[in-house]
Formats: C-alpha cells, sequence, structure tokens
C-alpha cells in the first residue's frame, strides 16, 4: 500500500483567472491505493456521501486509467466537495503521486500535473491544471495553456473561509464574461503582475492588492450570498486583500503574520450576519503532495 497527502487549493487569485493558484498548508485529502485486478474507490471524509464511487465517475478513477494503474483505491476526505478548495484536484493530485510510487512509472511531478488534469476533467468537463499544479507541485504556480506550470516558493499568510453553501464548478463558469474591455484587460494584467512580484517576495501587502480583479470576481461573488459583507469585514479585521477562492464559495484572506485568528473570527461572523454558518481556516501557502 502507498498513501500520499495532497493540500487543498484555492485557483485564480483573482486577477490570474484559470492561471495562478496555491497550496494550503490545510486542510489535505489522503488517498490510499493498492495494486489491483481493476480499480475499485471507496470514499470517507467530508462529504463522502455525494462523492461517486464509480471509477469512471470519479477524478481518480480518470488518474488510474491514465497512468495504466488499476487499484483498490481509499479516499480520506478532508477537503469538502464544491468549496473552492480544489476538492477533486487534491484527490486527483494525491491519487497521481501514490499510483506513481505503487507502480514504480517514473513520472516527475510536474509531469503528473497534464495526468491529474486528466482527473479534473470528470469533475468540471475540461483538464484545468489551476488546482492540481498547486496540488502536487506546492507554493504559488502559474499553469499555461500547454500544460507546463511554474511553482515558486513563498511564505504567506491567509485564511480561508467556506460557507454552508455549494457553488458548482460549472455555474461559476457560467457566469463567466465572454469578452473584456481594454481598460479591464490592462487592470488585470497589472494586477497579476503585481501578485506575481509580491509571491515572490513574500510580500502580503503586493499579494492583496494583486488579488483585485474587474472582471471574474465580481461576477462569481454574487452567487455566494453574504460575499460583500464578509470581504469588508476580513479587511477591516486586517486582510491585505481578499478574493472569491476557486469557483466559491470560499472566500480567501491575504494577512500580515499575526492576523489570522481576527481575520478568520470576522469572516465568520460576517457570514452569520448573512444568515449562513461557516467555518474559516487558519492556513498559509504550503507544501505539495507528499508520500506518507
Amino acid at each position: 500500500m502507498v498513501t500520499a497527502r495532497a493540500p487543498a487549493t484555492s485557483a485564480n487569485l483573482g486577477s490570474g483567472f484559470d492561471t495562478f493558484g496555491v497550496a494550503l498548508s490545510h486542510p489535505a485529502d489522503t488517498v490510499s491505493v493498492e495494486r489491483a485486478a481493476e480499480t475499485t474507490i471507496e470514499v470517507t471524509g467530508a462529504g463522502a456521501d455525494f462523492i461517486p464511487t464509480d471509477p469512471e465517475k470519479n477524478v481518480v478513477g480518470a488518474v488510474a486509467d491514465a497512468l495504466e494503474a488499476p487499484a483498490h483505491i481509499h479516499i480520506d476526505k478532508g477537503v469538502r466537495p464544491s468549496s473552492g478548495l480544489g476538492s477533486s484536484a487534491a484527490s486527483a493530485a494525491a491519487a497521481a503521486v501514490a499510483l506513481n510510487e505503487l507502480y514504480d512509472r517514473g513520472y516527475g511531478r510536474h509531469d503528473l500535473v497534464p495526468v491529474a488534469a486528466e482527473g479534473e476533467a470528470v469533475v468540471s468537463g475540461e483538464a484545468h491544471a489551476d488546482n492540481v499544479a498547486p496540488a502536487l507541485l506546492g507554493g504559488f504556480t502559474i499553469v499555461r495553456s500547454d500544460d507546463g506550470a511554474t511553482s515558486v516558493e513563498t511564505n504567506l499568510s491567509l485564511v480561508a473561509c467556506l460557507p454552508e453553501v455549494v457553488v458548482s464548478t460549472r455555474d461559476a463558469r457560467g457566469v463567466v464574461p465572454d469578452s473584456v474591455s481594454m481598460a479591464d484587460h490592462v487592470e488585470t494584467v497589472g494586477n497579476a503582475a503585481t501578485l506575481t512580484a509580491g509571491m515572490c517576495r513574500s510580500d502580503p501587502r503586493l499579494v492583496g492588492r494583486g488579488l483585485d480583479d474587474p472582471v471574474v470576481t465580481p461576477a462569481r461573488a454574487d452567487l455566494i450570498t453574504g460575499y460583500a459583507g464578509v470581504r469588508e469585514a476580513a479587511l477591516a479585521a486586517g486582510a491585505t486583500g481578499v478574493t472569491v477562492s476557486g469557483a466559491g464559495p470560499s472566500v480567501l484572506a491575504v494577512c500580515e503574520p499575526g492576523r489570522r485568528r481576527a481575520i478568520a473570527s470576522a469572516m465568520v461572523e460576517g457570514f452569520a450576519d448573512a444568515g449562513v454558518g461557516a467555518r474559516a481556516y487558519q492556513t498559509a501557502v504550503g507544501d505539495g503532495t507528499r508520500v506518507l
């Protein structure tokens, strides 16, 4: 048996739609694999009742097919499905690393990015790598359309607040505008460059400024009950920037060290004011998938 742990992730980061992502120090999924004649799947943990065990409908089944590595696969979910925290990517990344080890396929982490992305296609309909790249590589990642991925180590404090609502990836993609004005394009590029510089410097103020996005975030924020109030509460508590995490409904805040507890409380209270229960993870940019 081989067991791997893969972290939750936050994709897009406002200005980096379908391009940027970060690994979170927690929560995480754990996946154990054993050789078998055909792939079978067992799921426990957060939201397990809503996750299919049919290999053709589960991300890890697609990963096993891509690696030609049939196995009995046990997924222990620490990342709730439909959370905006890369739940399916965590399972896909952990399965890819564990199966690669189990069958001694010899792939490096960058090689496994497109393999794990094939698993993501089961959920979203397309093989996006903006979550699986940070889940595999750790740190801050930038993905390209040619399946390439660049990772940068950074030291950054974060709070991810998950409300008790569901926003499907398909619905979130459906509200994204088909075109943007030149003014919005220029603003987004400038913010994305600012965020990248901030990540390279581990500078929460630059990263916070770079989270601003005039195109995708406003459209997706409308799907999250209480988002505006939660954002205001987080900023008032000391966050340097706030955005929707991935497709939502989680909300991500960047902050200086030592401010996470106050910001987490403020975000949970902000959702409560909107009549929505929530939990907050006081987390940080973390490492990628590792074999336990």
